[in-house]
């Protein structure tokens, strides 16, 4: 685990905390309001909130919330999650409608000590996702301190991640960050075996690197989603018309020859007709037949998988095992759920992230069944790739202080 500054090590009685929290959560529209439609990381950040404000500090919260591409974009505006941390904290949030400048520095002098203050959007600065440094620095005059608790955004080099801590004498890791680091540490580097690993999603580009990565402290690695299909492809077996990534071809098919007997891919699978829920669809053994397309793994990759995860005493898990936001084709990702709860429930270390598979545990019921549920999808994987993460390593080092 990085020896960095902690929430732990600070002293935070009146002084102002900036906090790089992760509220990059999904909306919806209720009656013409838009409002939070999964509060999972709001929630997340809340022991680290409570902690600087109980201790009458001025918690001045900065996050993300979609690709706004550096410009004010009303339906993307941190109001609707400023109103639904004030609803979870049962205390007064207060928002404002940009993220620097003299207004922002009233409002923040205006607050009692153990006060909250929500900026805007931080992409809505064409300075945010390129690190501008004089983004960086006008945030920095908000405030004495800087947390950063964003993990699911640690992997970005971004001016409110990385650039404005280079501008504080104490900037460290928050609860969230610190518990998020603390799980993946012991799945990367001292994982008790049997450990193994389960991969799903899409993509095999997006997968490439920490399947090379797991590869050798993991005994098993189940493949699931459509990046299956990309695998399939590699050894000439039919696939209809399911998702290939044909430039990946050649890597799926030498990570395969590479971790023969390590790497498990489904023997079965649901095909249908269309990518609809109301699709006709059916279970296929090996190939996927012309003109359908492969939405599910089958349930004899469903047994497989159970069975080996029941001998394990590590699994990490991350991408959905098909569409599983289909209802229809929802079985395979949520029979892997239930094995994730099935494993935790007799000792075993469990940690899940990744956007799609924190819903599926969440739609599943058994998200607080789970040992660790990652609020990071691609810091996630970079961590246990073993790539530095920029919102991480430019805090302060404990031993610098």
């Amino acid at each position: 685990m990085p020896d960095k500054l902690t929430l732990d090590d600070l002293v935070l009685q009146n002084r102002r905390v900036l906090v790089r929290v992760d509220f990059n959560v999904p909306l919806e529209d209720e009656n013409g309001m838009q409002e939070v439609a999964d509060d999972t990381r709001i929630r997340a950040a809340l022991p680290t909130v409570r902690t600087i404000t109980e201790a009458g500090g001025k918690a001045i919260l900065m996050s993300h919330l979609g690709r706004p591409g550096g410009e004010p974009t009303p339906s993307l505006s941190m109001t609707p999650v400023a109103g639904r941390l004030q609803e979870l904290l049962g205390e007064r949030v207060r928002s404002v409608s940009n993220i620097a400048g003299d207004t922002i520095e009233e409002a923040i002098d205006g607050m009692p000590d153990g006060g909250m203050l929500l900026l805007e959007n931080t992409r809505f600065h064409p300075g945010e996702k390129s690190n501008d440094d004089g983004l960086a620095a006008e945030l920095a005059e908000l405030a004495d301190l800087y947390v950063n608790d964003a993990f699911g955004a640690a992997h970005r080099a971004h001016a409110s991640t990385a650039g404005v801590a280079a501008h504080f004498d104490e900037a460290a890791m928050g609860k969230l960050m610190e518990r998020e680091i603390e799980y993946l540490t012991r799945v990367r580097d001292e994982p008790e075996q049997p450990f193994v690993a389960i991969l799903g999603g899409a993509k095999v580009s997006d997968k490439i690197g920490v399947i090379e990565a797991l590869s050798d402290p993991a005994a098993r690695l189940l493949i699931g989603g459509a990046m299956t299909y990309t695998f399939m492809q590699a050894f000439g077996e039919d696939v209809g018309d399911s998702r290939v990534e044909e430039d990946r071809v050649d890597d799926a098919r030498a990570l395969h020859d590479k971790l023969e007997g390590k790497l498990t891919l489904p023997p079965d699978h649901v095909a249908a007709d269309a990518f609809d829920n109301d699709a006709e669809h059916h279970v296929t053994e090996g190939r996927i037949p012309d003109g359908e397309i492969g939405v599910d793994i089958g349930p004899g990759a469903v047994e497989d998988f159970r069975e080996i995860m029941e001998t394990a005493n590590t699994i990490v898990w991350n991408g959905p095992m098909g569409v599983f936001e289909m209802p229809n084709f929802a079985e395979g990702t949520f029979a892997v759920a239930e094995a994730m709860a099935d494993a935790t429930d007799r000792g075993a270390l469990t940690v899940v992230g990744g956007g799609d598979s924190v819903a599926a545990v969440n739609e599943s019921g058994h998200a607080d069944d789970i040992s660790h549920v990652s609020t990071g999808g691609g810091a996630m994987l970079a961590f246990l790739e073993g790539k530095e993460l920029p919102g991480i390593a430019a805090l302060t080092d404990r031993e610098g202080v």
